[in-house]
C-alpha cells in the first residue's frame, strides 16, 4: 500500500497543477465513497491527476485502459493452469475491489456492454463485484474508489456512455487551461523556459482556434509537454514543433504544411 497521506509532502507526489476545484471535488468523493467520472479531451491532465490524487490520499492505484477486446473475464479473472494445477487469477477489479484501491477505467466509452455490467454494482450504493466464474461476491474493501474517463470528442468513436452508467457518477469536467495555467504546467512538467513555454502556449492557441483544418483532436497539454522536453534537450524548435505536434495530429500533407507555417510564425 502506499505511504499514508499524511506522511506525504508535495514532493513525493506525482506533479499535478490543479486548474479549479477537481483536487476538493476528488476528496469529497473519496470520503463519501462516490465514483467519479472525468470528460474531457485526449492529453488534458486526467490520467495525471487520477495519479496525482492516489498518491495524495495514500491509496493504490490499479489503471484498465478500455478497449474493444477488453472483456469482463480479463477484468475479474480466471482459472489458469500453473504447476499442473488449476488456480484462479484475479483480474485487475478484482484486485482492486480486494486491496480498497483507486480503480481508474480509462476510456470506459470503449468498453464492452459485459465491462459496463460488472462495474455498475460498483457504481452505485452497493459497491459489490460479482466474479461469477469464481462463485464470489466481494464487497469493496475501505478505500476503494472507482473513477472513470472518457472522452465524448473523440471522433472515432460512435459510442456514448447511456444515462444508466453516466447517473452513477459525479462528473467532472477537463479542458484545455488557460494560458497563464498552461504555461505554469509545462514549466513545473518540463522545466522549460518561460519563453519556450509561452511560445508553445501561443501556438497550441492558434491551432485550436482554427476549424477548417479538421483535425480529429486539437493540440492538447500532453503534447506540449513532449515538444518542450525535445527544445528543452537541445532539439532545434521548429523541428521539435514538427515532429512533436504537427507529425502526431495529421497524415494529411496539406494540414501538415498549413500547421508547419504556424509553428515557423511562432518559432522565426
Amino acid at each position: 500500500m502506499s505511504q499514508p497521506a499524511e506522511f506525504l509532502s508535495p514532493v513525493d507526489l506525482p506533479w499535478y497543477r490543479p486548474v479549479g476545484h477537481e483536487c476538493e471535488v476528488f476528496e469529497h468523493c473519496f470520503r463519501n465513497e462516490l465514483p467519479l467520472m472525468l470528460r474531457g479531451p485526449t492529453g488534458a491532465g486526467k490520467s495525471r491527476f487520477v495519479e496525482h490524487m492516489a498518491a495524495r490520499l495514500g491509496r493504490p492505484l490499479v489503471t484498465v485502459a478500455a478497449h474493444d477486446d477488453t472483456s469482463a473475464t480479463d477484468l475479474c479473472g480466471r482459472w489458469v493452469i500453473q504447476g499442473g494445477e488449476t488456480r484462479w487469477q484475479d483480474g485487475p477489479v478484482t484486485r482492486a475491489v480486494r486491496q480498497g484501491a483507486i480503480l481508474y477505467i480509462d476510456e470506459i466509452a470503449e468498453a464492452r456492454s459485459d465491462v459496463i455490467v460488472v462495474l455498475h454494482p460498483l457504481g452505485d450504493h452497493r459497491r459489490r463485484l460479482f466474479v461469477e466464474r469464481h462463485d464470489e461476491e466481494l464487497e469493496a474493501a475501505e478505500g476503494f474508489m472507482l473513477v472513470v474517463s472518457w472522452n465524448p470528442g473523440y471522433q472515432r468513436s460512435l459510442r456514448e456512455l447511456k444515462p444508466s452508467t453516466r447517473q452513477r457518477f459525479v462528473g467532472l469536467t477537463f479542458g484545455y487551461p488557460a494560458a497563464a495555467v498552461e504555461e505554469e504546467i509545462l514549466i513545473g512538467e518540463t522545466g522549460a523556459a518561460k519563453k519556450v513555454a509561452k511560445r508553445l502556449v501561443a501556438l497550441a492557441a492558434k491551432i485550436r482556434a482554427v476549424d477548417h483544418l479538421g483535425l480529429a483532436e486539437h493540440p492538447s497539454t500532453r503534447l506540449l509537454v513532449s515538444t518542450a522536453l525535445l527544445i528543452g534537450s537541445g532539439l532545434a524548435p521548429r523541428l521539435a514543433c514538427r515532429v512533436g505536434i504537427v507529425e502526431p495530429l495529421t497524415d494529411d500533407p496539406e494540414v501538415a504544411e498549413a500547421l508547419t507555417d504556424l509553428c515557423n510564425l511562432v518559432f522565426d
